[in-house]
């Protein structure tokens, strides 16, 4: 099973209207709640793919109920811990320009932390836990980090989507894949990059340090994956990037739950790939025709 991880989920309500008048009554041409956050994306796309997945977290309140609805509509399975605070909510408004106010999220509790935490007990090898988005303020600043000694002695494997010291911290737990775009790499090392082997040789360094799979995404211009054995290029697709909200869990979801059906790391490379750019050139998640449809284009290379 992959277990998709979302800590701190929302309902995005979005409004959309022409202008936003300041100080005055501003009307509507329309609205939605919408399930969000980053591991409930990388759920979409496995449903996508006929992956079974889990999705786990913290939900509660008459958001967090609706939030649950809206993934059993579609046929997202989930296992979250309710919560006594509500779920968050959201705002993004689209007008001339998009604006999104963003909840800092509930309060959760010790004991609702510890309900969490028993959920790694079912846990087996062969197992995949994915974690994505950011914490709830309550949370401390290594959660993520804190289930990765339990998710590693039960021989499953692990997926931390995150930048920073943060993720140079996950590496000791040999991650089953990091996905750094060229930028944020840059960042890790605090240097950059005047060509695509300075930038291979600092993504080695990140497999050097325990990652097993290192992709580097570089929006349109494609991106690479390193392994322990080869090193692979893939163009971007063509296509109208409208939308890069979800890309990057798109991209994760195609590499983890395509290596989970055939272990074969390039091969995820190539589905994730597609599953990035389809839903970058798509106004929400892509689904399954609009990742087939992006497919063909993505042609891997090995390099090395």
């Amino acid at each position: 099973m992959i277990y998709t991880v979302t800590v701190n989920p929302a309902l995005d309500y979005v409004l959309q209207l022409e202008k936003v008048n300041r100080g005055e009554v501003n009307r509507t041409n329309n609205d939605a709640f919408l399930a969000g956050g980053k591991g409930i994306n990388v759920s979409q796309i496995l449903n996508q793919l006929s992956v079974d997945n889990t999705a786990w977290g913290f939900v509660g309140g008459f958001t967090g109920k609706e939030l649950v609805r809206q993934l059993n509509q579609k046929r997202i399975e989930s296992d979250f811990v309710t919560i006594l605070d509500n779920t968050r909510v959201n705002v993004k408004i689209h007008a001339e320009k998009e604006t999104e106010i963003n909840a800092a999220g509930p309060n959760i509790t010790d004991q609702e932390i510890t309900a969490f935490k028993d959920r790694l007990n079912d846990l087996k090898k062969g197992d995949i836990v994915v974690m994505s988005g950011s914490l709830t303020p309550s949370l401390p600043t290594d959660f993520y980090q804190s289930l990765l000694p339990t998710i590693k002695e039960a021989g499953a494997e692990s997926v931390v989507d995150t930048t920073g010291q943060a993720l140079l911290d996950t590496l000791e737990y040999k991650p089953l894949v990091i996905k750094p775009n060229h930028h944020e790499l840059a960042d890790l090392f605090g240097v950059t990059f005047d060509s695509s082997d300075v930038m291979l040789e600092y993504a080695q360094k990140l497999l050097d340090m325990g990652a097993q799979n290192v992709m580097v995404s570089m929006a349109g211009e494609g991106g690479f994956l390193l392994t322990k054995d080869h090193v692979y290029h893939a163009k971007g697709a063509v296509g109208t990037a409208v939308n890069s909200v979800g890309a990057g869990d798109s991209m994760i979801a195609g590499f983890v739950g395509t290596y989970y059906k055939t272990q074969d790391p390039k091969e995820g490379f190539r589905i994730g790939m597609a599953c990035g750019a389809a839903t970058a050139f798509t106004k929400d998640i892509a689904v399954k025709s609009q990742i087939d449809a992006v497919l063909p284009q993505i042609k891997v290379e090995q390099i090395s």
